[in-house]
């Protein structure tokens, strides 16, 4: 067997439909799919019942332990030579296994990334966090699936390795969070090769409403430093950019009463850039005003976890574990 597909879920039910359907419509063939279901109070197990006669489907209920553990719960059970990892609310185009076979014909590596993008259905405020998570205006576009000139570090919404490699590596650490980007540091840095494979992009739904997804940045935020004490010197400009911003953002906001004000246009002006160039590229102007907010709570949820994170790990001399043990490590 050439793919096994690994879904870490957690109380997403409806997610998995979605991704399973999509599943069924691919135009390669030759692959399992491994659902972990990570201690959910709404398992997915009658979706995935429905899916059994259709797909190579194994269905697996664990105690929770995070995403990271699950994967290797499942990476455990597979039988593919490639490990692809999958979160629970991406949809796959027709053609995105083609798409990696075709590329991994082409180009020889030993672990790879997609990148994502938002769905005509998604909703407003969907399209609003995909845009504040790929636009250059936000993310300087990191996150678009432009191949950069540094090595790419794959990302596990869209991610896969060769089985031999993620067994050598002994797949994910017990991070809670910023998983992902220390099992492709270290990938890396074992000397294994790395592509992206912009052909092989997947649907991204990432969190529904703002409150979700100021908790997925703020936690991106304290993983960061934690993936710094990790891997010394991974820290680059562009990751500290969040916490410039959301320090101005506050400086600007205690100025406002002295300055009748002015000291705001830098802000509104910032978020007129942001609504005319989203609307332009959704050709809606509802999302592109969905788009102010969600760009100020990605950047600024990030910079505020970062701040916490810089502020228990370098200051205080908290290790990992014990400065975060009620977010990430229960």
């Amino acid at each position: 067997m050439k793919y096994s597909i690994i879904v870490p879920v957690f109380n997403r039910p409806d997610e998995v439909e979605e991704l399973l359907e999509s599943l069924c419509h691919q135009e390669v063939k030759d692959f399992e799919v491994i659902i972990v279901e990570d201690g959910s109070k709404k398992p997915c197990k009658d979706v995935c019942d429905k899916y059994a006669g259709i797909l190579d489907l194994f269905y697996y209920y664990k105690d929770n332990s995070g995403p990271g553990q699950s994967r290797n719960y499942g990476a455990a059970r597979a039988h593919g030579d490639w490990l692809i990892v999958l979160d629970s609310d991406v949809v796959l185009p027709d053609g995105y296994l083609k798409a990696v076979d075709d590329a991994l014909a082409q180009h020889d590596c030993d672990a790879w990334g997609g990148p994502d993008a938002a769905h005509p259905s998604f909703t407003p405020v969907q399209k609003a966090i995909s845009y504040s998570m790929t636009s250059f205006f936000t993310t300087g576009g990191i996150r678009g699936g432009k191949t950069k000139l540094d090595k790419f570090f794959p990302r596990s919404y869209n991610m896969g390795i060769r089985r031999e490699v993620y067994q050598q590596l002994e797949g994910f650490s017990k991070m809670r969070f910023g998983e992902d980007i220390d099992f492709s540091y270290r990938i890396v840095e074992a000397g294994f090769k790395t592509r992206l494979l912009p052909a092989a992009w997947v649907w991204h739904k990432r969190r529904t409403d703002f409150r979700k997804f100021f908790r997925q940045v703020y936690n991106s935020g304290i993983a960061r430093v934690n993936l710094e004490k990790r891997h010394p010197g991974t820290m680059k400009l562009v990751h500290l950019l969040p916490t410039v911003f959301t320090v101005g953002v506050f400086g600007l906001l205690l100025l406002a009463p002295f300055t009748c004000g002015w000291s705001l246009l830098p802000l509104l002006l910032y978020a007129l850039l942001l609504c005319v160039d989203s609307t332009v590229l959704h050709k809606s102007l509802h999302v592109g005003l969905l788009s102010i907010p969600a760009a100020f709570v990605q950047l600024m949820g990030y910079g505020m976890g970062f701040i916490e994170s810089w502020w228990k790990r370098c200051v205080l001399k908290r290790s990992e574990f014990s400065a975060f043990e009620e977010t990430f490590y229960k």
